[in-house]
């Protein structure tokens, strides 16, 4: 059934180690920029406020292959913006990181934001009272136990997260469902093993992903 994989034809290894490395550029960016986008949430800037609910909203309402597609024809064709690639794939996946951060980056800061509504609002006047700073009292006291609290939609967030990476094929990436796709093209008559295979693949990538953060969320979670 998966006689095709003997010629060495299809790197599907790579294909996969090329997934895992957009996932994981791709959280890293996406909870740093749902941070800051949190932070404006809360903010008493009204301005603030404002930019982060607008752009939460008409982003997170937005289908990703939009956002992929017009990270290619705004930044690179248009304003011919490379992200210091060389090769139409390196740009392809510099391109999507950007694109998978500003997309899931929105709903990083609504599953933080429900953390942060589960901290008792005496704790935040507390530390007001004590003289501390709305970043300090951010930093230090709400956005801690925040974190804790919502480890569990984190961990769905970085699940959709590692299934959309297959809208980077739009763009040229080579990740695995560009590699899928080529292989559908040229193995007609292995179409169900092709579609097994990558299955499979993505369960390898996300299954112990959502069982070692559904341990943790039990672990770290707030007792009230």
């Amino acid at each position: 059934m998966f006689d095709f994989l003997d010629s060495g034809q299809y790197d599907l290894l790579g294909a996969f180690w090329v997934t895992a490395k957009l996932a994981l550029y791709s959280a890293i960016g996406s909870l740093v920029w749902g941070t800051a986008l949190v932070a404006m949430r809360v903010s008493p800037v009204p301005l603030m406020r404002g930019f982060a609910t607008a752009y939460v909203n008409i982003v997170r309402n937005t289908p990703l292959t939009v956002v992929i597609v017009g990270c290619l024809l705004g930044l690179n064709q248009t304003l011919l913006i490379t992200l210091g690639g060389e090769r139409s794939e390196d740009i392809g996946f510099r391109l999507a990181v950007l694109g998978l951060i500003a997309y899931t980056g929105t709903f990083v800061c609504e599953a933080l934001r429900s953390g942060i509504n589960t901290v008792p609002p005496g704790q935040a006047e507390a530390a007001r009272a004590l003289g501390l700073t709305f970043t300090q009292v951010l930093a230090l006291v709400v956005l801690p136990q925040a974190f804790r609290a919502a480890v569990a939609p984190l961990a769905n967030v970085l699940i959709a997260l590692t299934k959309n990476t297959t809208v980077a094929a739009a763009i040229g990436a080579a990740e695995a469902a560009f590699l899928m796709k080529e292989m559908i093209e040229n193995e007609a008559d292995a179409l169900f093993a092709v579609f097994a295979l990558f299955a499979f693949g993505f369960i390898v990538l996300t299954l112990p992903t959502g069982l070692i953060l559904g341990w943790a969320a039990k672990r770290l979670a707030v007792k009230r």
